[in-house]
């Protein structure tokens, strides 16, 4: 019998890096050579460098041995060792049959939007050849479709669309190829020619990544272990929970940050929380990594952050990474690019339903959306989605029976880069807290971008791609239905009064197919954006706290140009201009 104390040592040695890179992907060929992610324009080569955050490190050795020892992981390939155009990327005859046979010949077509009419065009034909809108904002849409299908698409269109579009990904089945990590663990031969960029879990850091789990997306059969050891290695302030029970029988594991949450509340006031999600829709991966980066980064920083352990005093933080399991197991072993859960419907051959439009308030059941086919298909009655309805419940009992008082809820999602807030099913309705939501809206987009320079859009989650004023009844022209969302239930019906749905990364050029380079500048920016809410919350209007002078100073550090009297002077500017800026954008909004 092996000691207790082997065991805890084994744990210590693990500490947060650990990252098991063994998981089951849609295919699997033993010739199977793995590529890097192209590069474009967005590239995070042309990102601003970040910081992270290493607890220990002076042990990265340690940990790194630790991981090479447990998990039987290949140590660095030497730079040189690859020969050089050993492996070009992957033509369409070299992909995976599997892969061909499901997305040979799709591609993803951007239309640029300009009138309702167009809208109202574009999403009637989607509907009518069942196509995938992927994406829109009030500009564009994005629609993934057969190349085959383009002509009928465009027959269905006004003239004005049939040239306004553009091929963001003209062969999609070899960019969902790249976007599934390598699986030639045993083979240092197998690695691509570009060591930078290396697939293979070379344990050497890159792209500033200390904490090799962040350095790939990873599957729920890792991130529930590492979860587990999250809650066993920070006992003070970490436990892991069960929202609920999913269609096909799994756990919705969340992680409750707070100071001692494990003991039972001496006050009789109910413990403040926000809660952080991820994952409703399966193939959002950055959705899920973000959550998890969030995660780490206030459970690492407690004790060592002024501004994070004050946080942790006043708030508990309940983190999802994926509110939907069912859905984010079958993009891994599947389907990259399922959106539903795996409910089953009326119809055998759909399955699914969209988690994110079945929830109880203003449920829209319309004949737009009873397609069960449909990618936002809610379901025959609200909360049919069931694991929508683990959730809800889960929220009330905690508020019923548990003590506990929502605050906040951050709902993150892909792609376009905004930040949207209630309501979602209508645009003719205002919350009653309409003012302070836009203040806290534009405040974290506006933390992001002093942060890493990354521009979010912020506005209501009605608005469709173009908003309307010549509708019936001054309505909005939308490209699907906006009802029965979690962030118009949390609000309306939870009274959490400040709720958002976040949009990370990017704008279309990967869309749901991210790099793994973007996974901790992703993170980073959405940390400093919790940061700045739980700022906002405890009064400070997330302006003179501490937590935004270490935002602030975490970007200009990196400034090679500027001298220290000059980046005290920026910093005092910055901040001012962040005050005005925020009340300029409030009165022009206003107008």
């Amino acid at each position: 019998m092996r000691h207790p104390l082997s065991l805890l040592s084994a744990f210590l040695l693990l500490f947060i890096a650990v990252s098991i890179e063994a998981f089951v992907v849609p295919w699997s060929r033993s010739d199977s050579a793995q590529f890097s992610a192209p590069q474009r324009h967005e590239s995070a080569g042309q990102q601003r460098p970040y910081r992270t955050r290493n607890v220990l490190p002076n042990l990265t050795w340690l940990r790194d041995f630790a991981i090479e020892k447990v998990f039987r992981v290949p140590k660095p390939v030497k730079a040189g060792s690859v020969r050089p155009g050993s492996f070009p990327h992957p033509s369409s005859s070299e992909l995976p049959n599997t892969l061909l046979a499901k997305y040979g010949g799709d591609v993803v077509l951007r239309f640029n939007l300009s009138t309702p009419a167009e809208e109202k065009a574009l999403a009637e034909a989607a509907d009518t050849l069942f196509l995938d809108v992927w994406e829109f904002t009030q500009n564009w849409a994005d629609i993934r479709l057969r190349e085959d299908d383009v002509p009928s698409l465009l027959g269905l269109l006004p003239k004005s669309l049939q040239k306004a579009y553009s091929n963001l990904m003209p062969d999609l089945a070899k960019t969902i190829y790249q976007s599934y990590p390598s699986i030639a663990f045993a083979d240092p031969s197998l690695s691509p020619n570009r060591a930078d960029r290396s697939f293979t879990p070379a344990l050497r850091t890159s792209d500033g990544v200390e904490n090799i789990f962040f350095r790939d997306y990873q599957p729920l059969s890792v991130i529930v272990p590492w979860m587990k050891l999250m809650a066993s290695m920070f006992t003070t302030h970490v436990r892991m929970i069960n929202i609920g029970t999913t269609y096909e029988g799994r756990d919705i594991p969340a992680l409750r940050v707070g100071v001692s949450p494990n003991l039972p509340q001496e006050d009789e006031e109910p413990r403040k929380t926000i809660i952080i999600s991820g994952g409703f829709h399966a193939r959002e991966w950055v959705s899920v990594s973000t959550v998890t980066y969030i995660a780490w980064s206030l459970i690492t920083s407690y004790g060592k952050s002024p501004g994070i352990t004050k946080l942790l005093q006043e708030f508990d933080f309940v983190l999802i990474p994926t509110a939907n399991p069912d859905g984010y197991v079958y993009t891994w072993e599947n389907d990259r690019l399922w959106r539903k859960n795996r409910q089953q419907t009326s119809l055998r051959f759909c399955r699914g339903l969209d988690l994110d439009r079945g929830f109880g308030f203003e449920w829209d059941g319309t004949t737009y959306q009873s397609n069960p086919c449909s990618e936002s298909y809610p379901g025959d009655e609200p909360f049919q989605a069931v694991e929508s309805h683990r959730l809800a419940e889960w929220a009330k009992n905690e508020t019923d029976n548990n003590g506990v008082n929502f605050v906040g809820f951050l709902d993150m999602h892909s792609y376009s880069q905004q930040v949207l807030y209630p309501y979602s099913y209508s645009c003719t309705t205002d919350p009653p807290s309409l003012e302070n939501l836009e203040e806290l809206g534009m405040g974290l987009a506006k933390a992001i971008r002093i942060s890493s320079g990354q521009q979010y859009g912020v506005a209501s989650a009605c608005e469709g791609a173009v908003p309307s004023n010549l509708t019936p009844a001054g309505g909005f022209s939308r490209m699907e239905t906006g009802g029965g969302s979690a962030i118009d239930w949390f609000y309306h019906e939870m009274r959490v009064r400040y709720s958002y749905q976040v949009k990370l990364r990017d704008t279309g050029a990967y869309g749901f197919l991210l790099p793994k380079e973007n996974i901790v500048p992703t993170g980073e920016e959405a940390f400093n954006a919790v940061k700045y809410f739980g700022d906002f919350l405890l009064g400070n209007k997330g302006i003179e706290s501490n937590l935004v002078e270490e935002m602030h100073r975490g970007v200009v550090s990196h400034s090679k140009v500027q001298t220290g009297e000059e980046e005290q002077l920026v910093e005092g500017e910055e901040v001012e201009d962040y005050v005005a800026e925020i009340n300029w954008e409030l009165r022009r909004r206003r107008r």
